[in-house]
C-alpha cells in the first residue's frame, strides 16, 4: 500500500482495499482483480488529465459538448460533417475551422464544443476572444515576453479565436494575427469565429498584402460553417 501511494497510484491502492473487504472479490481470478485495479487507476488518471486540459483551455462555455450541438440544414450545420469533426481527425490533419453567422446563432457554443471534444481526445486547446488576444500580445511585446507567448500559442493543438472583426484591426494586430497563423499553418489547428462572412474578411483586414497572407493560411485548409437561424439568446431569454 505504501509503495502504491509512493508511486501516486492511490486509486489502485483504494481499489485493492475495497476488494479486501468484498467477499465476492475472492471469486475473481488474480488477473480479473488486477484488471479492475488497473482500470480504476487508468480512468482516474485520464479524468485528471482531462480536467487539467479543460482548465488550461478556459473555454467560454466549459460545459459545451458536441453531443448537444443542434445540427441540421436549418442551422447550417451538416450532421455528416459534425460527426466527422467529432472524431478530431481534422486536428490530427492540422486543418482549421471557420464558423461565421449572425450574433446569437451558436458560434461560441459550437467552437467550445469542438475544443472540448479535442480535450477529451487528448489534445490541448486554448480559447481567446480576438480583442483580448491582441491586448495580450501587445502587453507581451511591452514586457519582452512576445516571442515566448507566440511560441506557447504555436504549441496548442487547437486555438479558438472568437469574434474576429468586432472592431477594425490596428496594423500591429494584423501582423500579430499573421505571426500566429504562420506559426500554426500545417502544424496545428485553429477555430475562428466571426459575424463577418469569410468573403468579406479581406476587406476587413485592410492591408491587401497582409490580408492575402493571413487568408491563405487560414482558409486554404479550413472547414467552413455558416450558422443560420434565429438568435438562440433571444429564445433562451423568452423561455426563461
Amino acid at each position: 500500500m505504501e509503495k502504491l501511494h509512493g508511486m501516486r497510484l492511490g486509486v489502485m491502492a483504494s481499489t485493492w482495499a475495497e476488494q479486501q473487504r468484498d467477499p465476492d472479490a475472492t471469486t475473481l481470478s488474480f488477473d480479473e482483480r488486477l484488471g479492475l485495479m488497473v482500470d480504476a487507476e487508468w480512468i482516474h488518471q485520464q479524468n485528471k488529465r482531462l480536467a487539467r486540459r479543460l482548465r488550461e483551455a478556459k473555454l467560454r462555455i466549459p460545459q459545451a459538448c458536441i453531443e448537444d450541438v443542434d445540427g441540421g440544414a436549418r442551422r447550417g450545420v451538416d450532421r455528416g460533417l459534425l460527426r466527422q469533426l467529432a472524431t478530431c481527425q481534422w486536428v490530427e490533419d492540422h486543418l482549421n475551422l471557420v464558423v461565421t453567422g449572425a450574433t446569437g446563432v451558436g458560434k461560441t457554443y459550437l467552437a467550445c464544443a469542438l475544443a472540448q471534444q479535442a480535450c477529451r481526445k487528448g489534445y490541448r486547446a486554448v480559447y481567446r476572444r480576438a480583442p483580448r488576444l491582441f491586448d495580450e500580445l501587445t502587453l507581451a511585446r511591452a514586457d519582452g515576453t512576445y516571442g515566448r507567448l507566440l511560441t506557447r500559442l504555436s504549441r496548442i493543438h487547437v486555438l479558438v479565436i472568437e469574434d474576429l472583426g468586432l472592431q477594425p484591426l490596428a496594423e500591429r494586430d494584423r501582423y500579430d494575427l499573421l505571426e500566429i497563423v504562420e506559426d500554426r499553418y500545417g502544424m496545428r489547428s485553429t477555430i475562428l469565429t466571426s459575424q463577418i462572412p469569410a468573403g468579406q474578411w479581406h476587406e476587413h483586414l485592410g492591408d491587401p498584402t497582409v490580408a492575402d497572407a493571413i487568408l491563405d493560411r487560414l482558409l486554404h485548409n479550413a472547414h467552413r460553417l455558416t450558422l443560420k437561424g434565429p438568435s438562440r439568446r433571444k429564445r433562451t431569454t423568452k423561455d426563461g
